[in-house]
């Protein structure tokens, strides 16, 4: 059991097909194990394809669609990794504009490996602090973020980490951001 406890929190997962595997799977039983209901969002319909690595995983089913998503309808938000998942996240307006919103309601976001690629193309990084998968790192600091090399960054309800190797220490601290709710400094 978590030591904190997040019963009746709603968190949004924001994924599509080659999400890294274990980046969904680890925090959202995080989330489950705290009390909290994860959601599977999804500019997919039916069910997204996992990998681990360059290798298929499972398939996960998903709850709703990005673009029906509102940011109101959650206490916060997850973006699992992986290339594929995140390269076509970014540049997807629906997606960009939930992330968006979670940030200008001050409610927690976290982030890990790829995942803060969507948070540039939702114009959210600026001045932030954050990590990252290491090849992300230029394109962060571009768009004005602080990157730094970190097993877990936080910023004001922003979680960040950089690699699967972070999870213990990533899903602590989302567990640990979703039980203080919202951030003032959250703002986009």
């Amino acid at each position: 059991m978590s030591a904190h406890d997040i019963s009746g929190k709603k968190v949004a997962f924001l994924l599509t097909d080659g999400v890294e595997q274990i980046e969904l799977t680890s925090p959202w039983e995080a989330v489950k194990e705290a009390g909290g209901s994860p959601v599977l969002v999804s500019p997919s319909s039916g069910s997204i394809q996992g990998f681990n690595g360059l290798d298929k995983g499972d398939t996960f089913s998903v709850d709703l669609d990005v673009a029906d998503a509102k940011a109101s309808d959650f206490d916060a938000l997850v973006l699992p990794g992986g290339v594929v998942n995140a390269d076509y996240l970014r540049v997807n307006k629906d997606a960009q504009r939930f992330a968006r919103d979670f940030f200008e309601a001050g409610k927690p976001v976290a982030a890990i490996c790829h995942g803060p690629w969507l948070l540039i193309d939702a114009e959210v990084v600026k001045g932030r602090d954050l990590t990252s998968f290491h090849t992300l790192a230029t394109d962060l600091r571009n768009a004005g973020a602080n990157w730094s090399d970190e097993e877990v960054v936080v910023d004001q309800g922003l979680v960040t980490s950089r690699t699967p190797d972070d999870l213990e220490a990533f899903n602590a601290k989302v567990v640990e951001e979703i039980s203080e709710g919202q951030h003032a400094g959250q703002h986009a």
